[in-house]
């Protein structure tokens, strides 16, 4: 995966809270509240969905927690792709821009306002309009407040604990699938998902529907310019892709079963197999084309 030196970076939409002291409490047990979907599903086994029949109520009582730029992240440094020689976590504002740029343009075409999703960096946990989470939660999408949360450490434990090969381009997916949520969120479908277990789920519906639009914005990823016209992305390889799809095996249900619980039980899956992720993350990337990513009438998945 190469970004272009070049290139503009907006750091408008990427908050980094790192440091801030802001983050939230606990929940007993340590348990977080990812609302609208996480991309590891039940990762470490401890994600709870709570949907309250439809799109969860906003508010949560959650304090905003301020946002500062620490040492350590430094994102809103990161102005051009130049920075990304000093702060290799650049790589990530150019992740977001490259996406939200896409979708800013994507959906109007098809005559959908698009409004935008900041993505908040933590550490530790962090107060959202979802409740509280931790970073044992892995990255998520709230509905609430329209935004995509990360903690960084998390694309250390999908190689260390969850086995896959990493990479620029593993990444990507993972903040293009909660992105998916968002595009979810806007057309109102998060509002559909009732079931939340199972092999045939509307949770695991919804989930690999976001690895489908993951795999849109992968399809048209080099194309996407900044607002001055230069590229962010100029290359993707097979190996990226090939990190991608491994990225997508790696979460699947019943891979993070296998490895957390000796077994598998698919009316526990949330977010569908390994298999599956990575058939509606190619259907995407291969199409380029939203209309084929209609996971809710897909009989088989």
């Amino acid at each position: 995966m190469k970004f272009n030196p070049d290139a503009d970076l907006d750091t408008s939409g990427v908050e980094d809270t790192r440091g801030s002291g802001g983050g939230g409490g606990r929940l007993p047990g340590g348990m977080g509240i990812p609302v609208g979907g996480g991309i590891g599903g039940i990762v470490l086994l401890i994600i709870v969905l709570l949907l309250n029949g439809g799109l969860p109520g906003g508010g949560g009582g959650a304090e905003e927690p301020t946002v500062r730029n620490t040492a350590a992240g430094n994102l809103d440094a990161c102005k051009t792709g130049k920075d990304l020689t000093a702060n290799k976590e650049c790589r990530f504002v150019f992740y977001q821009n490259s996406i939200e740029n896409f979708w800013a343009a994507e959906l109007p075409r098809r005559g959908k306002t698009y409004t935008k999703a900041p993505m908040r960096v933590f550490e530790s946990s962090v107060n959202t309009g979802c409740g509280p989470a931790t970073a044992a939660v892995g990255p998520f999408y709230c509905p609430p407040d329209k935004r995509v949360y990360l903690e960084l450490g998390f694309f250390e434990t999908l190689q260390t604990d969850l086995g896959a090969r990493g990479g620029d381009f593993a990444e990507a997916y993972v903040v293009a699938h909660e992105y998916g949520h968002h595009i979810q969120n806007l057309y109102g479908i998060l509002g559909r998902i009732k079931s939340r277990e199972g092999a045939n789920s509307d949770s695991v519906r919804s989930e690999l529907q976001a690895d489908c639009l993951a795999g849109i914005w992968t399809n048209h990823a080099v194309k996407v310019p900044t607002s001055s016209g230069k590229p962010l992305i100029t290359e993707l390889n097979e190996d990226d892709i090939a990190r991608g799809l491994d990225a997508a095996a790696a979460v699947g249900d019943d891979r993070i079963q296998e490895k957390t619980q000796g077994q598998v039980n698919p009316e526990s899956f949330s977010h569908g197999t390994a298999e599956q992720r990575m058939k509606w993350f190619k259907v995407g990337m291969d199409s380029g084309d939203m209309t084929r990513c209609d996971t809710w009438t897909a009989n088989p998945l």
